[in-house]
């Protein structure tokens, strides 16, 4: 009996992947649990076009003309704030999500390049701190590892309220991830499942916050930057709110803004796009008359200079990576693919950060496999990485005559969608015309 191929058109609202999802929450009773980011198709950096010099702009020539790339992060009211030599920073990932080796080669990395990198959950491994010539800690829900020597041997704090990937979530590492070394820094028994506070247990709005902020100042000395971390839940309101409660620097995640582990259906269903929380901050600040007095970081999705770029037009001071830094020091490289097969998977395509048997050595705190990751072959792959997001970054800003990456501004930019143009407030390409604009 023949096929009838018109029976083979799979449904919109239930196509394969859908089924096969029902299937497995039918046959398990859980939902499921991965690392990584989105994977939907979202309004990103892609959808804009940087317009480029010509008779009524006047390009820098590359090789004769500088375009500096310093930045200043935590100017505010802290008595050292942290100088960057590059406008790119390593976001904050834990011990525990990923080893030692892996921190320790974020760190050699941002030093190489003289930038920070920052801890995650967990507290602050000697490693990190060695390797990491300025170090950003963060204080989250948690509370786990924190202490107030690892306040005053940080280069900067982060509170982190939210994170892109779950924003109103809490994290999440697994029991099979908690050795000995994890459960000692953060008060827990090993090999039993951890999940972090949805939100800190000694505040609960902004007025509060500002009284945390003064608190970690006093222990400070008033010397270290206060970042505050937001999800793009709400970021207009959130930035400004931020702000008000005394932070140096807000952080702010967008949606494309990855995990070690949580719940597939937050990553995919809450917060909104990175494009669209970038403008909403940087009109919170405007309004305030605080931008570029408190400085704003962008993560989500960063992955080339271009994404670099357009976010500093945009009006970002900085941006960090995550994914990104952890792709350029092997994540989903082919290479032990046994190790993916028996996962279930394939070199670009594992998402299994949360099951502590990444093939590459990065998410695992199991000694065999973190033995694959060498911290200082690594380091040098993210240090390059690094350096070719710089200089991507630079060419973009020279072609449109800027001398400095934070000179970009939105008038550089056109978008190629109407949902690009409306998040990013930027004009159709070919047009004047902002959606949602009069």
């Amino acid at each position: 009996m023949s096929v009838d191929q018109r029976a083979l058109r799979p449904s919109a609202s239930f196509p394969p992947e859908v089924i096969r999802e029902i299937q497995r929450a039918a046959d398990e009773g859980i939902y499921d649990i991965r690392g990584f980011g989105a994977k939907r198709r979202l309004p990103h950096f892609d959808d804009l076009v940087f317009l480029g010099a010509s008779m009524s702009r006047y390009p820098l020539e590359g090789y004769r003309e500088r375009c500096d790339t310093d930045v200043t992060l935590g100017s505010r009211f802290a008595k050292e704030p942290l100088r960057l030599k590059i406008p790119i920073t390593i976001a904050g990932m834990s011990f525990g999500a990923l080893g030692a080796n892996a921190k320790e080669a974020l760190g050699r990395a941002a030093t190489a390049m003289g930038t920070s990198t920052t801890t995650g959950d967990g507290g602050m491994t000697e490693e990190e701190r060695r390797a990491s010539q300025l170090l950003v800690y963060q204080v989250l829900p948690s509370r786990y590892g924190l202490s107030p020597r690892d306040l005053r041997r940080a280069d900067a704090l982060e509170i982190v309220v939210g994170q892109g990937a779950k924003p109103g979530g809490g994290g999440m590492l697994l029991g099979q991830k908690i050795t000995d070394r994890v459960a000692a820094m953060r008060t827990l028994p090993a090999g039993i499942d951890q999940r972090s506070a949805c939100r800190h247990p000694d505040w609960t709005g902004p007025d509060d916050l500002a009284i945390k902020i003064v608190e970690l100042r006093e222990i400070t000395g008033w010397k270290k930057p206060i970042y505050v971390k937001i999800g793009a839940a709400r970021p207009y309101y959130d930035t400004a709110l931020a702000v008000k409660a005394g932070a140096d620097v807000v952080v702010l995640d967008g949606m494309q803004g990855g995990t070690g582990a949580t719940q597939d259906v937050f990553i995919e269903h809450v917060g909104i796009p990175t494009l669209a929380a970038l403008r909403l901050a940087v009109e919170a600040l405007q309004e305030l008359g605080m931008h570029r007095k408190v400085q704003l970081v962008i993560s989500g999705g960063i992955r080339n200079g271009a994404d670099v770029a357009k976010a500093l037009a945009m009006g970002a001071d900085a941006v960090s990576i995550g994914t990104a830094a952890l792709v350029a020091l092997n994540c989903n490289k082919p290479v032990h693919e046994d190790d993916y097969e028996r996962l279930g998977t394939k070199p670009g395509f594992c998402q299994h950060c949360h099951t502590g048997r990444c093939p590459v050595g990065i998410a695992t705190q199991d000694a065999e496999l973190e033995a694959r990751l060498e911290p200082e072959a690594a380091a040098r792959r993210v240090r390059n990485y690094l350096t070719t997001l710089v200089l991507e970054a630079q060419t973009l800003a020279r072609a449109n005559g800027k001398s400095h990456l934070l000179n970009l501004e939105p008038e550089d930019l056109a978008a190629l969608t109407v949902e690009a143009a409306a998040m990013a407030g930027v004009p159709l390409a070919g047009t004047g015309w902002i959606p949602g604009r009069a």
